[in-house]
């Protein structure tokens, strides 16, 4: 395999980045945090990043974790554990606040 098509079936935290980081912003955008619509905007940004990375067409799998949180002083600590290939999988998180809430994206990709 060449350096072209390494790169082409690599996991590019950098895009998949900027495709959690997009979804947020299409679900929820400046809207204030409501409890109410807490289930429909997680649903909107996973689904909306699953359908944005298989579209890339990269032979992976894929896990979408959102966490949603008010800012209120409330704290958060949260910690995952993978066992997998270093040189195939990968993964990427991001962190998105507006000025009443939180958003934590985590985007798992396993190699097929």
């Amino acid at each position: 395999m060449d350096d072209f098509e390494a790169e082409d079936t690599a996991f590019s935290v950098e895009d998949i980045s900027l495709i959690i980081k997009e979804s947020i912003d299409n679900s929820i955008g400046q809207s204030s945090y409501q409890h109410s619509k807490v289930n429909t905007w997680t649903s909107n940004v996973v689904e909306q990043c699953l359908k944005r990375l298989t579209s890339l067409g990269k032979p992976f799998k894929y896990i979408v974790h959102c966490v949603m949180l008010q800012k209120n002083g409330a704290g958060l600590h949260t910690a995952s554990s993978c066992y997998w290939d270093n040189g195939t999988d990968g993964s990427c998180t991001v962190r998105w606040e507006n000025k009443t809430m939180y958003v934590i994206v985590s985007v798992f990709g396993l190699a097929i």
